[in-house]
């Protein structure tokens, strides 16, 4: 345990991406097996611990510390983990101090009742960076900075194989990934990817930079389609498995049974998981009312219907398509959807165009009830072949122009991680005007990206100085028509929402420039967002 937390430790302290990777490239080459194994699982997301809840937790410190200290404690410190690690009061010497395959393998077999327990044997044997690590193992929320990918990254270096070599294995194998790291080690041969239902590395498209890449590109040879509003998924049908993969390789079927169930081909289709209905994509907060769901009843998929809008196919009939070029895969899929005639899987539609100018019209008029879906086009070179990764070259994502808006910051809510000790996370608002001509703000929406480590500190300065109500975690800031903060806010669409009392609801808000300049008074009226829903 004590050299998985001392690698949490130094990832959560690392900003620079080689120097995580030599991390936990050395850990893979440092530590036993199976706990480096273990280390990976974690580090990818692929451990969970159903027995295992955070008011467990809670339920442990505040029999061993005062429950106001903690709750003093939590609200300065803003992260559980590290609050519970911090302030428990440990009794060295009472208990051995464990490894970590012995935590997984006792958390796997525990029952509700018994998780509280071991979790207080091992925080009394553990150091305070131990207990960190513990916890944040247990919850699930290691927030070090590490994505699967760089993760993956992390084990190819250590073996000296391409990251894609991991991906098409990985979602074959299962923690803690003995036969994978026995290959890494040169110790056994590559393992199969041959499993039915697999996931297949992503192909991903690099940001079109209009003036240097545009003059230097042959329309004729790329291919055009709309860039769509939902999240990226792999419809995967295979020797009578059935399964719907997140682009992270994520086994999200059993939130969208509806769409699992009519998965009635024998490939892989590449495309965009929406709400669709009428063949028409809806906009994405009605998918997001079917997110992060561990099932779905027949009342939400009938209000919210699921289906796949497909624009790769990646395998069929056991054949591996790959290595074709887009053209022909494209032609393939085409046949494969009007063969499968369900309402829950159609087609993107290719994009007409002869010159640039002809596309870059297309994409300021998406089409006409799916604009709002619409985030943009994709380009795709006729030639290219589906390779894993972001390739520089092949596709590009032209997406749409933001949307920009003046609010007022209202309040503001420490971050986690790295930003525990800073408010970093921002809920702003604009103006609203009663019948007798009072102005108040109203919010619309919530940020916590956009911004540089400087600007950070300027902001959080700003919310310590000028605090005029607390609630726990969370600080009202003073905003009014003679004072306030403005924040230039940039997002990607706009919705109708009943749950958001201003009646609005943005996609993917983040901060894009700090208005120190402009007086609050000035920023912008809820009309005016009403205005872009139309």
């Amino acid at each position: 345990m004590r050299a998985f937390a001392a690698l949490l430790d130094r990832l959560s302290f690392t900003a620079s991406r080689n120097a995580k990777l030599r991390l936990i490239r050395d850990h893979l080459a440092d530590a036993p097996d199976p706990d480096r194994g273990w280390a990976l699982a974690a580090l990818t997301g692929g451990l969970s611990f159903n027995a295992a809840k955070p008011a467990m937790i809670r339920q442990a410190v505040e029999g061993r510390v005062d429950p106001e200290l903690f709750r003093l404690s939590y609200d300065y410190v803003g992260d559980l983990a590290e609050t519970v690690a911090l302030i428990w009061p440990a009794q060295h010497g009472a208990n051995r101090e464990p490894e970590l395959s012995e935590v997984i393998d006792a958390l796997n077999g525990a029952r509700r009742g018994e998780v509280q327990g071991l979790l207080e044997t091992w925080l009394d044997a553990l150091d305070a960076d131990g207990r960190w690590a513990l916890l944040k193992l247990v919850t699930g929320g290691l927030r070090v900075g590490v994505s699967a990918r760089l993760a993956w990254q992390a084990a190819a270096d250590y073996g000296r194989v391409q990251v894609a070599d991991i991906q098409e294995v990985w979602h074959a194998q299962a923690p803690p990934y003995a036969d994978l790291l026995a290959w890494l080690d040169g110790k056994a041969d590559r393992p199969s990817a041959q499993a039915p239902g697999r996931f297949r590395p992503v192909m991903l498209a690099q940001p079109i930079d209009e003036a240097a890449d545009l003059p230097r590109l042959d329309p004729a040879a790329y291919a055009a389609e709309w860039k769509w509003d939902g999240i990226r998924v792999q419809a995967v049908s295979e020797g009578g498995v059935k399964r719907l993969y997140s682009r992270t390789g994520e086994d999200v079927s059993a939130a969208f049974p509806d769409v699992v169930a009519a998965l009635d081909y024998d490939g892989v289709i590449d495309g965009e998981l929406m709400v669709l209905r009428d063949g028409r994509a809806a906009p994405f907060g009605d998918l997001q009312q079917r997110l992060n769901r561990k099932t779905a009843d027949a009342r939400l998929m009938a209000s919210h219907p699921a289906g796949v809008r497909a624009y790769d196919l990646l395998a069929a009939d056991g054949e591996d398509l790959r290595a074709l070029p887009f053209v022909q895969r494209r032609a393939r899929l085409e046949a494969l959807v009007a063969a499968v005639g369900s309402d829950r899987i159609d087609l993107s539609p290719l994009v007409a165009f002869s010159t640039w100018d002809d596309l870059a019209a297309a994409r300021a008029a998406p089409p006409p009830g799916d604009a709002r879906s619409a985030e943009g086009l994709m380009l795709k070179r006729r030639d290219s072949v589906y390779e894993a990764g972001r390739p520089k070259g092949p596709w590009f994502k032209w997406k749409r122009d933001p949307h920009l808006i003046d609010a007022v910051l209202m309040y503001a809510q420490r971050g986690h991680g790295k930003r525990s000790s800073f408010y970093s996370d921002y809920t702003f608002g604009v103006w609203t005007q009663d019948a007798d001509g009072v102005h108040a703000l109203t919010p619309v929406g919530k940020a916590y990206f956009g911004f540089t480590d400087e600007e950070l500190k300027q902001l959080d300065k700003f919310v310590r100085d000028h605090t005029v109500e607390r609630f726990g975690p969370v600080r009202a800031v003073r905003a009014d028509r003679t004072f306030g903060l403005v924040l230039e806010v940039a997002f990607e669409g706009l919705q109708r929402s009943k749950r958001h009392k201003s009646g609005v609801a943005m996609r993917f808000p983040r901060i894009n420039r700090i208005r120190w300049d402009k007086p609050a008074k000035e920023a912008d009226e809820l009309p005016t967002l009403e205005r872009m829903l139309d």
